[in-house]
């Protein structure tokens, strides 16, 4: 653990092989990984579809680590429930997805969930401000969600600082969390504006060797 900025390494299975997924999951958890991160995409809020509760048991089943579902899809107070049951023990669900934002932290909270909320790259982030106490963790995209891989948003890391500001004048102990381009070039930036729960994909899945792939990603956190 970086014990300069204690932050947790959330690998994301988006870019695992799901063909020896089980095994991808031990490995990466052997490898000093914090959270194991789910991308849940429903392909009406955007442009692709993942996965659901059933691999999300299989992720449960893999894992004694935190199961943290990133919910990318619309109405997810329908399925929240499903998850939870699935094993999920974190889940954020989308500001821009969701009507009645607060029913749905209290749904995620009432079943002893985790609550977070995700913001994409151009919501800004004063509007996390009337629903920011009642969270767990925040969760800011640092790329357009739908896809791994992607090169991650500079400007992003204006908004990392910005929430994180936000959090120290609410006087909360509210991690943030950044998912999206993150490896071993971007990941000191956002750590040093605030974030503290670094999603990583494709910087760690493929990669030869997990543990050095992960020790690397501390070290460059500053």
């Amino acid at each position: 653990m970086n014990k300069n900025h204690n932050i947790k390494i959330a690998p994301s299975i988006l870019s695992a092989d799901f063909g020896r997924l089980s095994e991808e999951i031990k490995a990466v958890e052997g490898a000093g990984a914090d959270v194991i991160h789910v991308d849940v995409m429903d392909g009406r809020f955007v442009p692709n579809i993942t996965i659901g509760p059933l691999v999300v048991r299989a992720v449960r089943e893999a894992t004694t680590l935190p199961v943290d579902c990133h919910l990318m899809i619309t109405q997810p107070d329908r399925y929240v429930e499903a998850f939870k049951e699935a094993g999920a023990d974190w889940v954020s669900v989308h500001l821009e997805a969701e009507i009645h934002l607060h029913r749905t932290i209290s749904l995620i909270k009432g079943l002893g969930l985790k609550a977070g909320v995700a913001i994409n790259p151009a919501t800004p982030v004063a509007l996390l401000a009337d629903i920011i106490q009642e969270l767990d963790y925040c969760l800011i995209m640092t790329v357009n969600p739908g896809f791994g891989g992607q090169r991650y948003i500079d400007f992003c890391a204006n908004k990392i600082k910005e929430l994180n500001r936000l959090i120290k004048e609410r006087g909360l102990n509210l991690p943030i969390q950044v998912d999206g381009g993150i490896n071993e070039d971007t990941i000191k930036g956002a750590v040093s504006n605030g974030a503290r729960i670094i999603v990583a994909g494709s910087s760690i899945f493929g990669k030869d060797n997990y543990n050095a792939q992960i020790t690397l990603l501390r070290q460059r956190a500053g």
